[in-house]
């Protein structure tokens, strides 16, 4: 059974919910709950006590799958990878837009399936790149065009999770990265090479794009929680810090001898700038992104097929961490 028509008119509110309600869908659970001129419906899980305690913490209702699609315009898809492609399908089915964590699906077949079934259907299904809404991430965006890029190196590391983490740390940590730098330079890799080791619990990749080389790792073996990339031009160097939401610009260095109390010493200075950044939580944005999407029939800031790009890519990654393959160039 299809849902009613989506409000396509600013005075309805949206109708959300959400599928899979760990810590993730949780939080999204708590956004919609906040967000004006949306209404969180419901919530489900397999887990029907822990749908009962989020559906009670943000008020609303804990619903059976297929109530809960008879009620909603929109819902996003927070269930294990492996669930994407039939959760997500289900979602279509019933004419419902679709937010789904990413990765888009467990394998490009099934991916690519889902992003037809939603054009098909006339449905927003968008990937939950999360840090495509960071401030940090949008304001470099805005700079990068004006910038000569020769590289780019992240690093997104921590300590083991306190969750069941069923995808590895490329599918899990590294996609993020994988998706941001594809979106800065409008572009998928020509050559990749990557290593893991501890059964894949980190890992690291060299790619290049054209002229610029990129370098990512990740980890969750690491005794500190580190998200952050920098950007090498050669006019700056841009130094972003995910989790504090921050951008510094270096510019202008040069050496020089200094004479201090009669002696000479040598120091290296460059002019720090640090733009504005206005801000706000990534999974705000992204939920206001996608319910304004839903409700004009736009396309989503993070649209399907760039959801398959990046999960080609990790899967490259993948292989090439499994020692399944050589580099990979581009055909």
């Amino acid at each position: 059974m299809t849902v009613d028509t989506p409000p396509t008119t600013e005075s309805q509110p949206v109708r959300a919910g959400v599928i899979g309600v760990g810590a993730m869908g949780e939080n999204h659970a708590r956004v919609y709950s906040e967000l004006r001129d949306v209404e969180l419906v419901g919530v489900t899980d397999l887990d029907t006590e822990l749908a009962e305690r989020v559906a009670y913490a943000y008020g609303t209702a804990a619903l059976p799958l297929e109530d809960l699609l008879e009620a909603v315009d929109v819902a996003t898809v927070a269930v294990p990878t492996h669930a994407h492609y039939e959760t997500v399908s289900t979602c279509l089915d019933a004419g419902v837009h679709v937010l789904v964590e990413k990765p888009i699906a467990d394998t490009l077949e099934r991916g690519r399936a889902l992003a037809t079934h939603a054009e098909d259907a006339g449905l927003v299904l968008q990937v939950g790149h999360i840090e495509r809404f960071n401030p940090a991430v949008q304001t470099v965006a805005e700079l990068i065009d004006d910038l000569e890029v020769i590289a780019i190196d992240a690093e997104r590391l921590g300590p083991p999770v306190d969750r069941t983490a069923i995808d590895g740390v490329t599918d899990d940590l590294m996609i993020h990265d994988v998706d941001v730098v594809s979106a800065l330079l409008g572009a998928q890799p020509t050559s990749i090479a990557a290593a893991g080791t501890d059964n894949g619990q980190y890992a690291t990749a060299k790619m290049r794009y054209d002229d610029v080389i990129v370098s990512l790792t990740a980890s969750r073996l690491t005794q500190k929680k580190i998200r952050r990339f920098t950007v090498t031009a050669t006019e700056c160097l841009l130094e972003v810090d995910y989790l504090e939401q921050s951008v510094l610009i270096h510019r202008d260095s040069y050496p020089e001898y200094v004479t201090d109390n009669g002696r000479k010493r040598y120091r290296h200075e460059s002019v720090i700038e640090r733009p504005r950044i206005e801000n706000g939580e990534p999974l705000r944005r992204e939920l206001e992104s996608f319910v304004h999407a839903a409700r004009t029939g736009g396309q989503p800031e993070v649209t399907a097929e760039d959801g398959l790009e990046a999960l080609e890519t990790i899967q490259r990654i993948n292989r090439l961490v499994r020692n399944e393959e050589p580099e990979v160039h581009a055909q």
